[in-house]
């Protein structure tokens, strides 16, 4: 099983990945309305917090089924990030 560092690192990574797509996207057309990127960039921010604090729960019965939860909400999250940045 992965380290709970390694999830925490693939968290932050992805989301940040997210992040960084919209600042390149709004550099690269200046035209698009600003408003739409920083919604994604909140919805992300709010998407870390809730795994990072899922993740630093100390009181769970199965932690390889939480853990495994959290990767797979991290996917499914991450993709519908993504695929909100391909529509700005």
């Amino acid at each position: 099983m992965a380290s709970i560092r390694d999830l925490k690192k693939d968290i932050n990574f992805v989301l940040g990945d997210i992040i960084e797509s919209v600042h390149i996207k709004e550099l690269e057309n200046p035209a698009l309305d600003g408003k739409a990127g920083d919604a994604i960039i909140e919805e992300a921010i709010a998407i870390f917090d809730d795994l990072m604090k899922e993740v630093n729960k100390k009181d769970v019965e199965n932690a390889k089924a939480h853990f495994a939860n959290i990767r797979k909400a991290l996917a499914e999250k991450g993709e519908a990030l993504a695929a909100k940045v391909r529509k700005l």
